[in-house]
């Protein structure tokens, strides 16, 4: 986007570089001249995952392996830095469930260690973003979830830990950037998806990059509760646009904006738009995973107005392209999940 070329010759700290939204970040970052400062932990995956699939590597002179709880860290690369972009998280809800205190490290005390080094250097930061989650929202109304929307005005009833983290980490961000001259915004993402998109065993989450890999494979497409559940799907090239968008906008400071498509769709249509590249694929119901939310797609009006922007992959062009490129891809695939097919 020309808009971006405004961050050319910026510094921009962005936690959680390796990952899927962070990469492309980071990716955005270098191709519009900035100098992003990538910091993240390669535990997920694994470095050579990261290099060849993300495209990010320590080798790399603006990557940076680390932890963002290390204040020593995060305080030496937020005074090199003109913006951060807050996007570093123990982001799966299943995981999070299991293991809440791992979530709490990384979601509660890693924010902590970031907005407190921020904090110390106001003066030449011009705008902290902090990456949310529609999960504030909670699960979703039971009924009419076509026409349900979650807007940024509505009461947040968080429904998971993965939530409770994200709720928290959006308080925080507020009353510790609050000072005079401070700057900060907040970006509630709906459904994050697009290559190079993996997933986690005992997941839930991630339901494109599910279907995807488990279709190339000849695998069943599991309709968890039927697949009536509604998202809002944003491509993660979107997500990247926007994110920095709202370091940059000057109205979105102090704001909070839901990042989404506006178009619900539900599970079994994402199946569906799964099928038409690889037909044949068998549907196969499964039981509600606890806490899976039912669901509801973004209010846009105060993106649309506050960042002058909106999304512009269309769910059926970003499945097929996540679907071409695991085919592309396949050593994307993890071992156990072809162990299924053995």
């Amino acid at each position: 986007m020309n808009r971006l070329a405004e961050l050319s010759g910026a510094t921009v700290t962005v936690t959680g570089g390796f990952g899927l939204v962070g990469s492309r970040i980071v990716h955005r970052l270098r191709a519009v001249g900035a100098k992003p400062l990538a910091v993240g932990r390669l535990d997920a995956y694994g470095s050579r995952i990261y290099s060849t699939l993300f495209g990010v590597s320590p080798a790399d002179s603006d990557v940076i392996a680390g932890d963002i709880t290390d204040f020593t860290l995060m305080d030496d690369l937020i005074s090199r830095s003109d913006y951060v972009v807050h996007a570093a998280a123990l982001a799966d809800v299943a995981e999070c469930t299991r293991s809440p205190m791992a979530a709490v490290q990384a979601n509660i005390a890693g924010t902590q260690t970031v907005l407190g080094a921020a904090a110390r250097h106001t003066r030449t930061l011009k705008r902290l973003v902090f990456v949310s989650s529609a999960s504030v929202y909670g699960l979703g109304p039971t009924s009419s979830l076509r026409t349900a929307r979650f807007s940024e005005e509505d009461p947040l009833a968080p429904a998971s830990v993965y939530a409770n983290t994200k709720v928290w980490g959006e308080h925080q961000t507020a009353l510790i950037l609050a000072g005079q001259g401070d700057s900060h915004a907040i970006v509630r993402y709906f459904s994050v998806y697009g290559e190079p998109q993996l997933i986690k065993e005992n997941s839930h989450s991630w339901v494109v990059a599910w279907y995807g890999m488990r279709a190339v494979l000849g695998l069943p497409l599991q309709l968890n509760g039927g697949g009536l559940q509604i998202r809002d799907f944003v491509h993660v090239d979107d997500i990247a646009d926007a994110t920095l968008l709202a370091a940059l906008a000057p109205r979105a400071h102090r704001s909070t904006i839901n990042i989404g498509s506006g178009r619900a769709t539900s599970i079994r249509e994402v199946a569906d738009l799964v099928r038409r590249h690889c037909p044949g694929s068998a549907l196969v119901r499964t039981p509600m995973p606890q806490g899976d939310p039912l669901g509801a797609c973004a209010t846009t009006t105060r993106m649309k107005d506050i960042l002058g922007w909106e999304p512009s992959v269309r769910i059926e062009d970003g499945v097929r392209q996540y679907v071409e490129w695991v085919r592309r891809t396949p050593e994307a695939i993890p071992r156990w999940l072809r162990d299924e097919c053995a």
